[in-house]
């Protein structure tokens, strides 16, 4: 097939600009260098460039042959607030920045895609390539759409990528329908009345209210959850005190929770709230709860699902499938696929080490797999 064949033809340029991008990584709405490199490619291959959307963001814009349909894809470009342990000779050269979920080959395979496209113009409509910044928890993709991305790029249909180290090398993987859980961040801090480690009496012992919070969020789930909906409520950090002999004056605890029912999110927040409240009023205290919505629940689009299904399977064979189970991942594509129909599938590589792992490896072999698939997509559906 043309487009494979020919990306193939500059895979290793595409590995270069993968490990450049990699060797550079940047956090959630600070990827300057990330997005004018992007930009820069854009515009040498011919392609019209808007910065600054949503922040970081860019959009590029290419037209086909003839009139037809809008087809959007997006990437996105953030790396993760870790350290790397890879050894990689182009490994992180940002002492705590790691692109750890690989968002660097999310970013290349749209710039791959891109360049084949703007080398053929081959196809029927319009092209629009969104590299998004700030997936991971900041909010990018509601940033962009704030900033007007649909109104000022209409897409007809719009799809995405994420790489996979859990599926076979170039197995694509999608579920029609709800695919990835909605999700919420919590910050509690609970203000409690410091004193000497051996005169607890006279405290009013944050470590204790807190570990009785903790347990009382996990009967949220098992408690007041339909037992046939998919939730899960999960504190994962708890700061406390400073010596052997003090009882603290105050206690942090952080979490998140998934849901694939807004109502069952909606339930969670007001039970954490409930909790803090009362566990506040029983014990003479001040708790506070910091509780947002990060994540919407994603949902692919059935229709646009069978479409990729086909267009995949031209390229893959039967390693392309709509199988996918349900996680409770998430994923802020799902902010943009409320706006337009579209679908977000995870396409697997050799890779053997899990994502957000220090030692986390991604397998550039896969890279012009995945521009093929994209640019394809492009090909067909802006005919359809």
């Amino acid at each position: 097939m043309q487009s494979i064949d020919r990306i193939a033809e500059f895979a290793d340029e595409l590995t270069a600009i993968r490990q450049d991008f990699h060797r550079h990584p940047e956090l959630g709405f600070e990827e300057h260098r990330t997005s004018a490199r992007v930009a820069e490619l854009l515009q040498e291959w011919g392609i019209e460039v808007t910065r600054g959307v949503g922040g970081t963001g860019v959009v590029g814009v290419l037209d086909g042959k003839q009139p037809g349909r809008t087809i959007g894809l997006r990437a996105d470009m953030d790396a993760l607030p870790m350290d790397e342990q890879t050894n990689l000779p182009y490994a992180s050269s940002n002492p705590g920045v790691f692109h750890g979920c690989g968002h660097d080959g999310h970013t290349t395979m749209l710039l791959g895609a891109a360049r084949y496209l703007a080398e053929t113009r081959d196809f029927t409509g319009r092209a629009v390539f969104i590299f998004q910044p700030a997936e991971e928890g900041l909010g990018g993709a509601r940033a962009m759409l704030r900033d007007g991305l649909f109104e000022r790029f209409p897409c007809d249909e719009l799809y995405g990528m994420h790489n996979s180290p859990y599926s076979e090398h170039a197995e694509l993987r999608i579920r029609a329908g709800k695919a990835q859980a909605g999700a919420g961040f919590f910050d509690i801090e609970i203000k409690g009345r410091g004193s000497h480690g051996a005169m607890p009496q006279v405290s009013r012992d944050p470590i204790v209210i807190g570990s009785g919070l903790v347990k009382d969020m996990q009967e949220i789930v098992s408690r007041n959850t339909d037992p046939t909906h998919a939730a899960v409520v999960s504190v994962t950090e708890f700061h406390a005190g400073s010596a052997y002999n003090v009882i603290p004056e105050s206690a942090v605890l952080r979490g998140t929770f998934r849901y694939f029912d807004d109502a069952d999110g909606a339930m969670i927040e007001a039970r954490i709230r409930q909790l803090c409240a009362g566990l506040a009023l029983a014990h003479e205290i001040e708790i506070s709860a910091d509780i947002r919505n990060v994540f919407d629940v994603l949902s692919n689009d059935p229709e646009r699902v069978g479409n990729l299904i086909e267009v995949a399977q031209e390229l893959l064979g039967d390693k392309a499938q709509a199988n996918a189970e349900l996680t409770m991942g998430s994923e802020d594509m799902a902010d943009l696929l409320r706006e337009v129909p579209g679908a977000f599938f995870n396409l697997g590589h050799g890779g053997t080490v899990p994502l957000h792992n220090p030692g986390f490896v991604f397998d550039d072999s896969i890279l012009p797999v995945g521009a093929s698939l994209l640019a394809r997509l492009v090909e067909k559906r802006g005919r359809a």
